[in-house]
This record gives C-alpha cells, sequence and structure tokens, in this order.
C-alpha cells in the first residue's frame, strides 16, 4: 500500500500525518512531497517517510503510483496554499485513481463549514481512516 503525503507551506500537517500513520501503520510505504524545500524539509525531518521529493513534477509522477493521498484539502485545488498548488498538480491529485484523504483546512481565504480551526480530531479521524484503507478495511 503506497500512501502519499502531499503538503506545502511549511510542512507541519504533512509532518504530523506522517508522524500518525507511521505509528498507527507501521507497514505502510509512506512517499512525502512537498510543494516546496521548506515543507520537503519538515517532513524528511520527521524520519517516517521512505521516500521524498520536492516540486510540481514530483506531486504529478507520484499521484500516478499511489493508493491512498493524504494532505489538506487545498491539494485538489488549484492556485490553494498561497498559489503553491499549480493548476497541472491539483488536476493529478483529483484525476489520480488513488482514495484520497483530504483535511479540511480553514485558512487562505477558505472557510469550510463544520471546522474548527487546528482540531485534533481532524487529524486523527483522518489517519484512522487511512489506517482503515491500508488494512484493506474501505467503508
Amino acid at each position: 500500500m503506497n500512501i502519499l503525503i502531499i503538503d506545502g507551506q511549511g510542512g507541519r500537517l504533512g509532518r504530523s500525518l506522517l508522524e500518525s500513520i507511521r505509528r498507527s501503520c507501521p507497514d505502510a510505504e509512506l512517499t512525502a512531497v512537498g510543494t516546496n524545500s521548506l515543507a520537503t524539509q519538515n517532513m524528511l525531518s520527521s524520519g517516517c517517510a521512505d521516500h521524498l521529493a520536492t516540486g510540481e513534477n514530483a506531486v504529478v509522477v507520484a499521484c500516478r503510483t499511489a493508493d491512498i493521498i493524504v494532505g489538506p484539502f487545498g491539494i485538489a485545488t488549484a492556485d490553494a496554499l498561497l498559489g503553491e498548488i499549480s493548476p497541472l498538480m491539483a488536476n493529478a491529485v483529483a484525476s489520480s485513481p488513488a482514495y484520497r484523504v483530504l483535511v479540511p483546512m480553514n485558512l487562505c481565504n477558505t472557510y469550510i463549514a463544520g471546522v474548527t480551526r487546528g482540531s485534533a480530531a481532524i487529524l486523527e479521524d483522518a489517519v484512522a481512516h487511512v489506517c482503515q484503507l491500508a488494512a484493506g478495511e474501505k467503508s
């Protein structure tokens, strides 16, 4: 099971996802792609990724082989994350055959109804769902 974590900006969400998924699903193959070098560096410092890369083409290529894509909701929206998500990246995420687990965040001129900013429960729910998928349980 190839789990792809995509993040941008400072990579804090990506790092949290990597650490939590690694703890909960120790056998999963984790690929982390940052939209910029700072995000990639932060995810690298978690020590949890099996593979790391940076940039637009890395997102596009990694989306082709991922079984599950995890990241902030904005990775599937062109020009999100203060413009770090190019239309090509958003299209790669949205058109990938992978199952997507998108974490809602009220940032960058976006309000997602029902989302409390910084809710730990949202992250826990996302990680639990990824681990269910990795174990072969679709719900």
